[in-house]
């Protein structure tokens, strides 16, 4: 008897190795539906989240401190917003017209000071004391990323369910770890189609056919394997193996959807849209994002960072100043260079009037936040250093109620004084929002239960 994993072998001997995209979009069959009591709150099909690496200063951007002492009061001045008595930095003029879709959290609060360990917390919800600090490596024994739960619990589709753009985190060799799917396995990654500049390997994913082979090609290929199964099947009708065809199929539809491929090709958009977002990086980021949940995509993930000329990863909002790959410049200059306020202004504002125009925002949730905030006291180089024990965070959309204020941080913003937010709480209401319970379960390799946070959603945030 042929066994489908002959076959298999057979085939890819023939060349035809795209056909492993099934193990990325299996689904498990006793998986329990993603339901949660949510009394109908959840709006959120897909979610955004701006993740900007580095660490960016809560001082300079959403909660400025302009009554504080000489050394900690900010360089920058305060402006007023569309909302009355929300200000925002003088360098955000753009955003200040859109607070009225935005929660601005500014007393989000974890212990951890250094950039992997605060990571790994802010992208999975959980704290790992076991990491290598500097740069620790992902592994399958890692929790898995937001993207990866989400993408755990929706159904299988020619749609990736969750996508990292331009790249995961990653420098010196190494991919950072709460960045994939870790212990949930290789399908349940998030679509990665660059790799992190300095690490050398291939990008883990590719909508492209392997060389040869064209979509007349993949066809017939695909024609034979069907054949060559079908006698397979009637020989193995144990519940084990049932529903494999439904999954190469949508295998295959992946690879040839023009849905998938289109959603990648941002030359598509009008020259004005791309002029709004911007013609950089950044601004093409927040276009992928919106054109990617606008295809189906459920958690894009937009990794902010900057590649300078001589080659190095910089995490641009780890504004400490004096760093030798851009010309040794003070954190304040840094964060006036387009690699940070003004492309975040930019892109920023252009998505949330983007989607708001398309009648998307609603059921579109937008995170932004990194993996610490900044210390009070600016240092020697007019940068502000490490500080996880306060910063700012923004939610829009998603059934998130805009126009607030959600805590507040103390007069040197640094330390919560009012109704601090843990990473967990802030999890539980991401996931709230598109509809997911904290208390759903997830099983590691040795199938010990965790649930997907450990926290709470924040009721005050929901629209209604």
């Amino acid at each position: 008897m042929l066994h489908r994993r002959d076959a298999m072998m057979r085939l890819g001997q023939m060349g035809l190795g795209a056909l492993t995209l099934p193990q990325l979009l299996q689904a498990e069959t006793d998986r329990r539906t993603a339901r949660l009591s949510t009394g109908g709150l959840s709006k959120a099909k897909s979610c955004i989240l701006v993740y900007l690496w580095g660490g960016p200063p809560q001082h300079d951007t959403f909660d400025l401190k302009p009554n504080a002492p000489e050394g900690i009061r900010g360089l920058f001045h305060p402006i007023d917003s569309v909302v009355p008595g929300i200000q925002v930095c003088e360098h955000l003029p753009q955003i200040a017209k859109h607070t009225d879709k935005m929660a601005i959290i500014r007393s989000l609060t974890h212990p951890s000071n250094n950039h992997e360990p605060s990571v790994y917390h802010t992208l999975t919800g959980r704290v790992n004391n076991t990491l290598a600090v500097p740069r620790n490596a992902r592994n399958r024994r890692d929790f898995p990323t937001l993207g990866s739960i989400v993408g755990y619990f929706s159904p299988p589709s020619g749609i990736p369910a969750s996508v990292t753009i331009p790249r995961a985190i990653g420098h010196d060799g190494v991919v950072y770890s709460g960045t994939h799917a870790g212990f949930l396995g290789p399908k349940y990654d998030p679509i990665e189609t660059q790799p992190p500049a300095e690490v050398n390997e291939k990008a883990p994913h590719n909508f492209d056919l392997p060389p040869g082979v064209d979509e007349h090609r993949l066809q017939l290929r695909f024609g034979l394997l069907g054949a060559v199964e079908s006698v397979d099947r009637a020989m193995q009708q144990q519940k084990a193996t049932r529903g494999i065809d439904s999954y190469r199929e949508q295998a295959f539809r992946m690879l040839t959807s023009p849905e998938a491929k289109r959603a990648f090709r941002i030359d598509d958009e009008p020259a004005k849209v791309r002029d709004r977002y911007g013609r950089n990086e950044y601004g093409e980021c927040f276009l992928m994002a919106r054109r990617l949940v606008e295809s189906g995509v459920r958690l894009v993930t937009f990794t902010w960072y900057f590649v300078a000329k001589d080659g190095n990863v910089l995490n641009v909002w780890d504004n400490h100043g004096g760093t030798g790959s851009i010309g040794g410049i003070t954190g304040y200059q840094m964060l006036q260079e387009f690699y940070c306020l003004p492309s975040l202004d930019q892109g920023y504002s252009a998505l949330l009037e983007d989607l708001s125009g398309r009648g998307l925002l609603d059921e579109t949730l937008v995170a932004m936040f990194g993996e610490f905030g900044r210390t009070p006291k600016i240092n020697s180089s007019k940068g502000r250093d490490h500080w996880g024990a306060c910063q700012s965070a923004v939610l829009a959309g998603g059934g998130i109620r805009g126009g607030q204020v959600y805590g507040s941080s103390d007069e040197h913003g640094a330390y919560p004084k009012s109704k601090p937010v843990s990473v967990e709480d802030l999890h539980a209401t991401m996931f709230h929002s598109m509809g997911l319970s904290p208390e759903l379960e997830i099983h590691d390799s040795e199938n010990r239960p965790y649930r997907i946070s450990e926290g709470q959603p924040i009721r005050e945030l929901l629209g209604t």
